[in-house]
C-alpha cells in the first residue's frame, strides 16, 4: 500500500456521488421541526405527501422503521411522530405505539430495539415518545433517574450508558439525550430534581466552547461544529445555564450562514444543509436569539431540499448523492469499468471528528456505510484515512463487546459483523484494538437458548432469523481457530442453509418458503466463506425471478425494481454465480 498524507478537512466531498433519488426520514424531521420552529410550517412541501411519508413508515407492531419493510425502533418512532405532530397531523393508533415502547423498555431504561441493551439515544426518544405522544408516565421513573444517574463520568460529562461512563466516554450529545430525558419523565423538573452533580455537568459542557464560540462533542474533538454546538446549548438550556460567551457563540452560530444565508456545518464546509440549518436555529432558540433575521433564508433553503411526492432529503434532490447509492455503483460497475470519481466522492465522506464513513456527507459517521465504502475501493491507497477508521472502529466497540450503527448506539449483530468485516478490510481484525473476546462474547449472547441448532437473533432475545444466524458465523470463522472452532461455524453454515432453503430457489430470512433477496445473498456469502459447495442452479432460479426490465426486485413477491441497492446487490450476485467462489463482498443492511 502507498503511504499517502491525507488532510481531512471540513468540506463537502468532491467527485460524483450518487443519488438515493428518495427522501430521508432524519432530513424530513430537521426539516419539519426547523420550519416548526420558524412558525413556517404553511411552506412545507407537499404536506399530504409527506404526511404520508411519515405514516408510512408505521408498523403493525405500533412502532416506526426508518424505511418501509424494516424493523420498528427507537429513533425512528420519534422523528416520524414528532414530525405528524409538528405539522399538525393525527398519529395514528398511539395505544399501540404505547404498547411498541413497554416492549424496548430493559427495566432501568429503553433501547433502540426490543431485548437490545438500553443506550441514551434510544432513553430520550423513547422517554419523550411516552409521555409526550402517548401520555406516559415512564414505566418506573425511580428506575430511569438511577439509570440516568449512572451516566455521569468523573469529569462531569454524561455517557452512552453507565458502562460507557465508567469508561469515561462522555459526550455532548449524550448530555443532551441524557438531560432531555430526565425533563420528560420528571415534568420538566417538576417533579424530580436532576440525578447528577449539575455544576460538574455544567461546567463540562461549557468547557466545550472553544475561543471561537462554537463546540465540540468532546476533548478530542477536532473542530467545532453546529451539530455539537446545539446539543451542548441545548443540554445547558433545559439545566437552566448558559455557555461560558454566550454572545461568542451567537457569533459564531451567525458566522455559519453561507451564500443564501441558511447555515453550514462546520467552517470553511461548502453545502447548506438541512442538519445545519437545523442546529443553528435549535441554539439560536436555546440562546434565546432573535429567529426572525434567520427565518426567511432558512425557510427558502428548506424549500429547496424538498422532494416529488413529499418529505426531504439534505440538499437539492437532484444532488443529493448518499455512501450506499454511491458504493453501490462502484460495485455494480466492477472492476473492468472502475469509476474514480464516485470513489473520491465517497472517500469526501470521511470528515472532521469522526473517523468513518457517513451515510450523507454532514452528518455521522455510520458502520455500514464504512464497510459498503471500503468493498468500492475507498481509501485503497490512502493509509492515514485507514488508520482514522481503525481507531474510530475501536473507539465505537461497546462494553457489551458488540457495536452498533454509530457512536452509542446499542449492539445489534448486522452492525457487529460488519464492524468486524470491516477491521479484516483494513487488515486486521487482529492488531486494531479490538477486543475480539468481547465481540464474541456479545455474538453468542445473541444465540437462541432453546429450539433449533445455531440459531440467533440480531440482539439478544429477537427473534431467530437466517441473517443474524449467518452473520455470528461469518464472525466466527473471520475471529479463527484462536476463539472459535472453525469446523463447528463450517457445520452451522450448512445446517442453517438447509433449514431455510426455499424449494423454488433462493433462502428465506424466517422459515423456508418466501425468499429474499438479502437472505439469499448472505447464504451464498457465507457458503463461499464456509467453503461449501454451492448449487449454483438453484440460486440462479432465484435471481431469475428477482432480477428483470425494472431492475432487481427485494423479493419474488416485491413489485418492481427495489433501488439501486437491490439492483448492486443482485448484479454482484448474478456475477458470483457464473464466477469462482469469492466474488461476493461482505454487504449487508439488516
Amino acid at each position: 500500500m502507498t503511504a499517502t498524507v491525507t488532510t481531512t478537512a471540513p468540506r463537502a466531498p468532491q467527485g460524483r456521488g450518487v443519488p438515493g433519488g428518495e427522501p430521508d426520514l432524519w432530513c424530513t424531521y430537521a426539516a419539519v421541526r426547523t420550519l416548526d420552529w420558524l412558525d413556517r410550517t404553511d411552506t412545507i412541501t407537499d404536506p399530504d405527501g409527506t404526511a404520508a411519508y411519515l405514516s408510512g413508515r408505521r408498523n403493525a407492531d405500533g412502532g416506526y422503521a426508518w424505511s418501509r419493510g424494516m424493523l420498528s425502533d427507537a429513533w425512528a418512532t420519534f422523528y416520524c411522530t414528532q414530525a405528524l405532530r409538528d405539522m399538525g397531523r393525527p398519529v395514528p393508533g398511539t395505544e399501540a405505539t404505547a404498547g411498541w415502547l413497554e416492549r424496548t423498555w430493559s427495566g432501568d431504561a429503553y433501547a433502540m430495539l426490543p431485548g437490545q441493551a438500553p443506550d441514551v439515544w434510544a432513553t430520550h426518544f423513547s422517554a419523550r415518545t411516552a409521555v409526550e405522544l402517548c401520555g406516559g408516565p415512564v414505566p418506573d421513573r425511580a428506575r430511569l433517574l438511577d439509570w440516568l444517574s449512572r451516566l455521569q463520568c468523573a469529569e462531569g460529562g454524561l455517557s452512552w450508558s453507565p458502562e460507557d461512563a465508567r469508561r469515561g466516554k462522555a459526550d455532548v450529545r449524550a448530555c443532551y439525550y441524557g438531560v432531555m430525558a430526565w425533563r420528560a419523565a420528571t415534568d420538566n423538573g417538576a417533579s424530580g430534581a436532576p440525578p447528577w452533580d449539575v455544576e460538574a455537568l455544567a461546567d463540562w459542557l461549557r468547557d466545550r466552547q472553544g475561543e471561537e464560540g462554537g463546540f465540540r462533542f468532546a476533548p478530542a474533538a477536532e473542530v467545532p461544529c453546529l451539530w455539537a454546538t446545539y446539543r451542548a446549548v441545548g443540554a445547558l438550556a433545559a439545566l437552566g445555564r448558559a455557555p461560558r460567551d454566550p454572545g461568542g457563540c451567537q457569533e459564531w452560530v451567525m458566522g455559519r450562514r453561507g451564500p443564501s444565508g441558511a447555515f453550514v456545518r462546520w467552517d470553511g464546509y461548502d453545502v447548506e444543509d438541512v442538519w445545519a440549518s437545523f442546529c443553528a436555529v435549535g441554539t439560536l432558540k436555546a440562546l434565546g436569539a432573535p429567529l426572525a433575521p434567520v427565518a426567511g433564508a432558512v425557510t427558502a433553503r428548506i424549500a429547496e431540499l424538498g422532494c416529488p411526492g413529499g418529505g426531504y432529503t439534505y440538499r437539492e434532490p437532484r444532488v443529493a448523492a448518499d455512501a450506499l447509492s454511491t458504493a453501490a455503483a462502484v460495485l455494480s460497475a466492477g472492476p473492468t469499468a472502475p469509476r474514480p470519481d464516485e470513489v473520491r466522492w465517497l472517500e469526501g465522506c470521511q470528515l472532521p471528528n469522526e473517523g468513518g464513513v457517513m451515510y450523507m456527507p454532514g452528518r455521522g459517521s455510520e458502520v455500514r456505510c464504512t464497510l459498503w465504502a471500503l468493498a468500492a475501493g475507498a481509501f485503497a491507497e490512502d493509509r492515514a484515512a485507514r488508520h482514522r477508521i481503525a481507531d474510530w472502529l475501536a473507539g465505537l466497540q461497546n462494553a457489551d463487546g458488540g457495536f452498533g450503527y454509530w457512536e452509542g448506539r446499542g449492539s445489534d449483530l448486522v452492525s457487529t459483523a460488519a464492524a468486524v468485516e470491516t477491521a479484516a478490510l483494513l487488515g486486521g481484525p487482529d492488531g486494531l484494538g479490538l477486543d475480539l473476546a468481547g465481540v464474541l462474547a456479545f455474538v453468542d449472547s445473541c444465540r437462541t437458548a432453546e429450539g433449533e441448532p445455531f440459531a440467533h437473533g440480531n440482539v439478544p432475545g429477537a427473534e431467530p432469523g437466517l441473517r443474524p444466524a449467518l452473520q455470528a458465523q461469518r464472525v466466527r470463522l473471520l475471529l479463527g481457530p484462536g476463539l472459535t472452532p472453525s469446523d463447528e461455524a463450517r457445520e452451522a453454515v450448512g445446517v442453517l442453509l438447509a433449514r431455510h432453503r426455499v424449494r423454488g430457489g433462493g433462502y428465506a430470512g424466517e422459515g423456508n418458503r418466501v425468499p429474499d433477496l438479502l437472505s439469499t445473498y448472505e447464504a451464498v456469502l457465507a457458503a463461499d466463506r464456509a467453503g461449501l459447495a454451492l448449487d449454483t442452479a438453484h440460486a440462479l432460479a432465484f435471481t431469475d425471478r428477482v432480477r428483470g426490465a425494472e431492475g432487481t426486485a427485494w423479493s419474488p413477491l416485491a413489485p418492481g425494481g427495489g433501488g439501486p441497492l437491490a439492483d448492486c446487490l443482485g448484479t454482484l450476485l448474478a456475477r458470483r454465480l457464473a464466477a469462482d467462489p469469492g466474488a461476493l463482498p461482505a454487504l449487508a443492511l439488516s
